[in-house]
């Protein structure tokens, strides 16, 4: 039987369940909005740090018409 004199040990074993893991799909987010918006400012952004500026004629002869 147990000893009235001596204290009970008890031991607590907390186990933590919760993942912990998110760290990798924000690091993959963050390198996929940098990488879209690169590419936004690869298409559209060229005018925004005063690129070569092209001018186009769009003006076409159009045939005389015959009566």
């Amino acid at each position: 039987m147990t000893d009235p004199d001596r204290p009970v040990e008890r031991e607590t074993t907390v186990v933590h369940t919760d993942g912990g893991g998110g760290g990798g799909g924000v690091l993959v987010g963050v390198i996929l909005v940098i990488a879209v918006l690169a590419l936004l400012f690869y298409l559209f952004g060229g005018q925004l740090l005063g690129g070569k500026k092209t001018d186009v004629n769009v003006k076409v002869d159009t045939p005389a018409a015959t009566k």
